[in-house]
């Protein structure tokens, strides 16, 4: 059985691993397959096949809502979703409507003219 010296040597060196792995920079922590993930349910109404975003659609734009906090992560969001929206045909009103009909509030405009790098 290790002794209490030994336990608090690995927690310590436990918990200088954390802090050496975590970002020093202002660098984004929000991953683009995790925004493509939040916001896939979105396709069937911002490709016109639906009448209203669904319950899975809002749920994923609150969660992508609720990860992306920093400014970063909100520019890279808004990065990613300007690359995706590049490859697919959508209806760019109704993305725009997204967030209010989710219920949803965001501090700048869905859509393809958004600065991404404006985004506070």
């Amino acid at each position: 059985m290790m002794n209490t010296s030994t336990i608090w040597k690995v927690l310590v060196f436990a918990l200088a691993l954390q802090v050496a792995a975590m970002p020093m920079n202002a660098e984004a922590a929000i991953s683009c397959s995790t925004v493509i993930s939040d916001l896939f349910p979105c396709l069937s109404y911002v490709s016109g096949s639906a009448a209203n975003p669904t319950g899975a659609c809002c749920n994923g734009v609150k969660a992508l809502n609720a990860a992306a906090q920093t400014t970063p992560d909100k520019q890279a969001a808004c990065k990613c979703i300007k690359s995706a929206a590049a490859s697919y045909k959508y209806n760019s009103a109704k993305a725009g409507k997204i967030p209010g009909l989710c219920g949803v509030s965001i501090s700048f405009p869905i859509s393809a003219s958004t600065n991404c790098n404006s985004i506070t």
